[in-house]
């Protein structure tokens, strides 16, 4: 028969699949004797059970009466007794943090004869009254699903009538007057007396947490965070410590390390006086840490050494949760701290500078995805800046957007493309989804812990707290800075890393690599097998790709160099021409722009493989669309401009030509080549005459050029002689050697199914992951994921966006079936990939496993990619 309850001192740190991650935590520290107040954790496999049956499993309850005895025993107090009250706290606490978005009661116990009891017991009525109307408030709202702010506003009423502005300047009068009214409130909403039984209030908090598992907060966050559905929540029930007891008493939250730059040193906020939810919701502004020092000095020792301790024994930043009753420090809560992109590799390099864990430690503890915020831009420092207010530097990172109150609107906005930033007094856990869709968060109230400042940091995205100088006004959908207004829509920047609120639009810059980073990378760089190399199709794109560590451009898209403003009308003449002449007149003009181009992503990456692809798309890409071209034709006439007419009728004559019903899979590539082998033939010229260049001013430029959409060996082979009779010509013309290698792209399944033959001739493969993926679902991109994709994820049809993520049972089969064939044929065959799935941490380790050379990424993605092809080596040598 399974166990479903554990005390915490019969757990141990390695249970966190079974206790959650709070439950475990508290059960080390247990185990290591540092001052926990006692509990009891219900396993995650009972809240999975609890999920199946929709009723608690068989003897739980059992086995929670029988751990309460023992807690009471322990503690000399009991649940519902009106002399010794035991209170307890009742916390969510899944295998894998997710902060803020399971529910928590505190103070549960509390009822009319237990309040008198505690008010006895702590000589202290004001307190015991205190923690009474803030347990009927959260079990009110967590337990009976009433709305928060009806609470908040009795509570506002009775400040306004005591004259008072803080919870706190309320005395025992005025406290027990919003007890009253709260009773009235739950009498009135939910057709019920306040339950006055403490052991019903245990039993619905219980069941309470459980189903917060499934609240439309957590599973966005588990979605987003790719959290598994099945892991459920463990439910942790310990014996209330009180912070609210006066002046020597406290609450707080700490990092061991600076959460947003990784700088070592104690970081984190406390109050006097207070619960834990008023320094997490921000209620009320906290202090920071350091003062405590003088505050409460003997106290602020203890918790130096005690972040000492946790980060030794746990070898990682600590985000500890601690109490403070009369002088007496409880920890509430350790886990692995959540951290920024820039924190996360300072905290690695560091650690192993301090011998506490190993580089190959530093590299697998990095998410890549979030690395990638390491490479977000910034303000510019150069920039006239129009400064509002400053606030808490919460969430690094620069954003501009339109003003918006609520997550509904935002969410909605920002899901249509719009950049908004969220403004909020303070953001709760309901509040996620505006975030995800937002830039960026600014609220007014809450510190450098509140749930706004650590979801943002989570998900990168930018957000300033605490800005008290913003007052805003929900119902008028303003806020004000002193006399400046700014209302709905406005358009604001916030700066993340400084704190700073900006009116307007702010010119940004991009990011440069920090010293750690670096380090890391070059670590990682020992540890990979894989190439990584960058999709680049100018010579700046190929100089950043360089100086983010690629080596070489896996993929030069030789269509992009078309499209500038003084090269589409020649690249049109050479559409229309209607006679070869023509054509090969339009593509000599051509060719002295490619050579350019070709010339300086080549020196770009002197010494590296650079793999150009000849032009792929359909020709009607470079011409404009038939509707538009029909209305200016028949503006043209009316104005009777003839040589507008004649150029209109032409383009709108060979649009029609080359209109096609579904031109993904038409006339382009390859196809091209064969139809106009003119066009292919001037690309080659424009690479190899590039190539000659460059040997004759001392450069090592490595030429690959690739045969896109090949779907058999025959293509393929009639290309190749073009290439080569081509390199021959100009070899001989520029009486220098031009060595070069060719293959192709392997992008339709026939392709992948026949690459042994394929081999024959190509030197080497690139995966086109992108059209490989439209090829084998039968998706077109576009279509799909504007129509029925989001549907596929949410219904869980698919697991992930296969445009975004490799699918590895299909598309990866294929890649599978077409190396294996390939090097059959051609033992030495080059292989790699160069669609989106190359700067995707999940398709690189498909990737490593399936024995490819190398990937090729967008040049920002160039450090992720390096460092997931790090760890995929390390976790499959």
């Amino acid at each position: 028969m399974s166990r479903y309850v554990f005390p915490f001192e019969q757990g141990r740190a390695n249970q966190r699949d079974l206790l959650g991650g709070k439950g475990a935590g508290l059960a080390e520290m247990s185990y290591i004797g540092l001052p926990v107040p006692p509990g009891f954790t219900i396993t995650t496999e009972a809240c999975n059970l609890y999920q199946e049956l929709g009723q608690f499993p068989e003897g739980m309850m059992d086995e929670v009466w029988e751990n309460l005895r023992l807690l009471e025993q322990k503690l000399s107090r009991t649940l519902g007794d009106p002399d010794k009250p035991l209170l307890v706290s009742v916390r969510s606490g899944a295998p894998i943090s997710m902060p803020g978005m399971m529910d928590t009661v505190l103070n549960l116990g509390l009822n009319t004869q237990t309040t008198e009891g505690l008010a006895r017991l702590t000589q202290n009525r004001r307190f015991a009254l205190d923690s009474y109307r803030r347990f009927i408030q959260m079990f009110g709202n967590v337990v009976m699903h009433m709305e928060h702010h009806r609470f908040e506003h009795i509570l506002q009423e009775v400040k306004d009538e005591a004259g008072v502005t803080l919870d706190p300047d309320l005395n025992e009068s005025y406290l027990e007057i919003l007890i009253t009214r709260y009773k009235e409130l739950v009498r009135e909403v939910t057709g019920r007396e306040f339950p006055e039984n403490a052991r019903e209030q245990l039993e619905m908090a219980i069941k309470a947490v459980f189903d917060s598992w499934k609240n439309p907060r957590a599973i966005v966050y588990r979605r987003l965070n790719k959290i598994p559905e099945t892991l459920g929540t463990a439910v942790n029930v310990q014996s209330m410590v009180f912070g609210n007891m006066g002046p020597t008493s406290a609450t707080g939250v700490l990092f061991t390390r600076n959460p947003n730059t990784g700088e070592p040193g104690m970081y984190g906020e406390y109050l006097t006086n207070a619960q834990g939810e008023d320094v997490v919701a921000g209620i009320r502004t906290p202090k920071p840490i350091q003062e405590m020092a003088q505050e409460m000095p003997k106290t602020f020792q203890e918790i130096t050494e005690v972040c000492a301790l946790l980060e030794k024994h746990y070898r990682d930043m600590q985000d500890i949760e601690f109490t403070v009753e009369r002088e007496k420090l409880y920890l509430l809560q350790t886990r692995t701290g959540k951290r920024t992109a820039r924190a996360a590799v300072k905290i690695a390099v560091d650690l192993v500078r301090e011998g506490i864990i190993t580089r190959e430690e530093a590299i697998l503890r990095q998410d890549p995805d979030q690395v990638a915020r390491l490479l977000y831009r910034q303000i510019d420092p150069s920039a006239k800046l129009d400064v509002l207010a400053q606030g808490l530097p919460a969430s690094p990172g620069a954003a501009s957007g339109k003003v918006v109150f609520n997550a509904d609107e935002a969410e909605a906005r920002g899901n249509q493309g719009e950049a908004v930033i969220l403004v909020r007094p303070e953001t709760t856990p309901d509040d996620i989804h505006g975030i995800v869709a937002a830039q960026g968060v600014l609220t007014s109230r809450g510190g450098m812990t509140s749930h706004a400042a650590i979801v943002a940091r989570g998900m990168g995205k930018p957000a300033v707290t605490g800005c008290e100088a913003v007052r805003i006004n929900l119902e008028e959908e303003v806020f004000y800075v002193g006399d400046v207004k700014v209302s709905h829509n406005d358009v604001i920047t916030i700066d993340g890393g400084t704190g700073r609120v900006v009116l307007g639009v702010v010119p940004t810059v991009d990011p440069g690599l920090s010293e750690d980073f670096t380090t890391l990378l070059q670590w990682a760089d020992d540890m990979k097998r894989l190439g990584v190399e960058a999709n680049a199709d100018t010579p700046e794109d190929a100089q950043i790709a360089r100086d983010f560590g690629a080596q070489g451009v896996g993929l030069c898209r030789t269509e992009h160099m078309f499209m500038g403003q003084d090269r589409l009308p020649v690249m049109q003449k050479m559409i229309l021409a209607e006679t070869l002449e023509e054509r090969q007149k339009a593509l000599n003009e051509l060719l002295p722009m490619q050579q350019s181009d070709f010339y300086g992503i080549l020196k770009a990456m002197d010494g590296y493989p650079v793999t150009i692809r000849l032009l792929d798309p359909p020709l009607h890409e470079f011409l404009p669309n038939i509707p538009d071209t029909e209305k200016e034709l028949a503006l043209a006439r009316q104005e009777q401009r003839t040589d507008d007419v004649v150029r209109l009728e032409a383009i709108l004559r060979r649009a029609r030509t080359l209109f096609e019903f579904n031109p993904m899979l038409g006339f382009r590539g390859v196809r091209l080549g064969i139809v106009y082998p003119e066009i292919y033939a001037m690309q080659a010229q424009a690479i190899f005459q590039a190539q000659a260049q460059l040997l004759r001013e001392g450069y090592h430029p490595v030429v690959e050029v690739m045969i896109p959409l090949v779907g058999t060996l025959a293509e393929f082979t009639k290309m190749k002689e073009l290439i080569a009779d081509v390199n021959a010509r100009t070899q001989e013309a520029e009486n220098i050697a031009l060595p070069y290698k060719i293959g192709t792209m392997i992008e339709i399944p026939r392709a992948a199914l026949t690459a042994g033959s394929i081999a024959e001739e190509a030197e080497f493969f690139s995966f086109g992951t992108n059209d490989l993926t439209q090829t084998t679902f039968g998706f077109s991109r576009d279509d799909a994921e504007s129509k029925f994709l989001p549907h596929y994820l949410a219904e869980k049809i698919l697991p992930d966006n296969p445009f975004m993520v490799l699918d590895r049972e299909g598309v990866g089969r294929l890649i599978k079936i077409a190396v294996a064939d390939g090097r059959q044929t051609r033992p030495d065959l080059k292989v790699g990939i160069c669609g989106e799935h190359g700067g995707d941490p999940s398709s690189i380790e498909f990737c490593h496993l399936a024995g490819l050379n190398y990937v090729s990424a967008s040049p920002y993605r160039v450090p992720i990619a390096r460092l997931a092809a790090a760890q995929a080596n390390l976790r499959h040598p």
